[in-house]
């Protein structure tokens, strides 16, 4: 569901993806709620969209790392959004992952245990209602695990694999889900990493795949087609080969 009258619910709202997002679903007309763990690093924004495209725009606190991915803060909405968009991420250190089981934790739970937990409680009322979208930022990085980032790749492709049977379940429940893998994006989350250009997107670029992706109802988007391309090969690699790359 689409139209320029819907409600879109932006989980992780405060990320310069988030933002980016929000902007682009402003400016198509829909109404957002910005859901961050700092609200007030949401306000300035979130003003700035109001007067801009002239929608309502509300905020509300919210922690991924709460219990149950923070679904009761979520539940008290008192409209059932039409649109889901959760954006949450942490790219963490891997390092820093390998050595402390508390670090590596708290990278998959921001990945996948917290935006798993509050996307089946929000499917659950959109499969109740009959209608609505869930869009999930994944990554590449799910697609194979590699030795440079697998705490991460790991949590990000338990995700791939909820969003895939989650949109399974609800394919006849007038729910779509869609998940979107951007590739690398330049982010503060980013900052300082040496990004090939080619394969680096702008956070607006993913917001503008997210809304063409969703109208089209895909099931699944590369931000940049080369991408798809690019895991294809990495997952083809024999693992004897794959072992000895390092990468």
């Amino acid at each position: 569901m689409t139209t320029s009258h819907s409600q879109v619910l932006i989980l992780g709202a405060a990320s310069d993806i988030g933002i980016a997002i929000a902007r682009e679903y402003a400016k198509a007309g829909h109404s957002l709620v910005l859901a961050a763990r700092n609200v007030s690093r949401l306000e300035t924004n979130a003003e700035d969209i109001r007067i801009r495209y002239r929608v309502s725009v509300s905020t509300l606190e919210w922690d991924v790392l709460s219990a149950n991915g923070g679904a009761p803060d979520i539940l008290v909405l008192s409209n059932l959004p039409d649109i889901v968009i959760c954006v949450v991420g942490l790219l963490g250190d891997q390092a820093a992952s390998e050595r402390d089981a508390q670090t590596a934790e708290h990278v998959m739970r921001a990945n996948y245990v917290g935006p798993a937990l509050v996307l089946g409680e929000l499917a659950n009322r959109l499969e109740e209602r009959g209608s609505g979208c869930i869009i999930g930022i994944s990554s590449v990085a799910g697609d194979r695990g590699r030795a440079s980032n697998y705490i991460y790749g790991a949590a990000k492709a338990g995700f791939t694999a909820f969003l895939s049977g989650l949109r399974n379940r609800l394919a006849c429940k007038g729910v779509h889900v869609l998940t979107v893998k951007p590739g690398f994006v330049k982010t503060r989350m980013t900052a300082g990493m040496p990004l090939p250009k080619l394969l680096t997107a702008e956070p607006s670029e993913v917001a503008q795949a997210v809304l063409a992706a969703a109208s089209r109802r895909k099931d699944v988007v590369y931000v940049r087609p080369i991408w798809r391309w690019i895991m294809l090969i990495i997952c083809a690699i024999p693992e004897r080969v794959f072992k000895k790359m390092r990468i």
